[in-house]
């Protein structure tokens, strides 16, 4: 059974999936539901408007997919391999090329993530390092609280540093979520060296047998050469005392930012070693299509995804029940 065969079991209920999955699926198709009803409207209104799927049809669908944020690259691929498709099925029926749009998404997104690594890489002895880089005001500083809050439920020892020193309210606000995390935060002067707090933090991390240990950065994306400095100082320093680390750099991406979020994940990508995203706000944007554009594009695997305000609402990227959510409903009975 081809991927989109098993997608489409889920869609339709046929495939019940066991309780702790479908708890998991029920929040990406919540947090997904505004991405999902802005594409239905989207492909809606296609439809409305032509009566023969033409080269105008084709034109149309492209500029459409563009506006769902599933990125540009993504949606020539798309509008070209369905030219083919729409020919060899000579499919005429709007539901008939709205399914074979979405199956074409699927297949494409399917294509693209295969190898790809959605797990956070955990080490199975010493400390895991994670680096977390990205601009202000993404909600960086929150997730890292909320992952370390996941990370102490399951036992593990989890100690913080605050290296974005050139923002005090970075430093009080990771102290805040260390308090309600139960997390303790290593931290510096406001102002003071990056690198000197992420040394002290790797010192005292395999000092008292730390298991995981987050790293928050400056976001200062406008000073690409500061940054990129920076950041490989505080690299220099962690290898200093752990050569295989950080064993993650995850770059914070907004969701409700769509191709600005792309931007910025091509940005940092230039300046740093990224090894994954977080998503953060899926839940509170239309523009959830901005996933498979980071896929097909960017080829950066995205590790978590934020589908709620909650401590517990930080999700490990499902690919499945990513798509699910995203196309539930909107296939149709041909």
């Amino acid at each position: 059974m081809g991927f989109f065969d098993k997608i489409k079991k889920a869609f339709t209920g046929e495939e019940q999936a066991p309780e702790e999955v479908v708890e998991v699926q029920e929040k990406y198709d919540k947090g997904l539901e505004k991405t999902r009803k802005t594409f239905g409207e989207r492909m809606n209104e296609l439809f409305a408007n032509f009566r023969s799927v033409d080269e105008d049809f084709f034109e149309e669908l492209e500029e459409t997919l563009i506006g769902a944020d599933v990125g540009f690259e993504t949606a020539i691929k798309i509008t070209e391999s369905l030219r083919q498709e729409v020919k060899l099925r000579n499919a005429k029926k709007p539901a008939e090329v709205q399914n074979a749009i979405i199956e074409k998404l699927v297949d494409l997104y399917e294509a693209e993530g295969i190898n790809e690594i959605n797990e956070i890489q955990l080490q199975e002895e010493g400390v895991t390092v994670i680096l977390f880089v990205g601009v202000n005001g993404v909600g960086k500083t929150t997730s890292i609280g909320k992952l370390a809050h996941q990370y102490r439920e399951e036992g593990k020892k989890v100690l913080m540093a605050a290296a974005d020193t050139f923002r005090a309210g970075a430093i009080d606000q990771l102290v805040v979520w260390g308090e309600r995390a139960g997390v303790e935060v290593v931290r510096g002067n406001a102002g003071g060296d990056p690198a000197a707090v992420v040394f002290d933090a790797v010192a005292r991390a395999k000092a008292e047998g730390v298991d995981v240990l987050l790293v928050d950065t400056a976001g200062r994306l406008q000073n690409k050469v500061n940054l990129m400095n920076e950041l490989e100082k505080i690299k220099r320093v962690i290898q200093r005392e752990l050569p295989d680390a950080p064993h993650e750099v995850l770059l914070v991406l907004d969701a409700t930012t769509g191709q600005n979020a792309m931007v910025q994940a091509k940005q940092f990508k230039e300046t740093t070693d990224v090894t994954g995203l977080v998503l953060t706000k899926l839940d509170g944007t239309a523009k959830g299509g901005i996933v498979l554009a980071i896929r097909n594009e960017l080829h950066l695997p995205v590790k978590l995804v934020g589908l709620g305000e909650g401590i517990d609402d930080l999700e490990v990227f499902e690919p499945n029940d990513f798509v699910i959510g995203l196309f539930k409903g909107l296939l149709k009975e041909e």
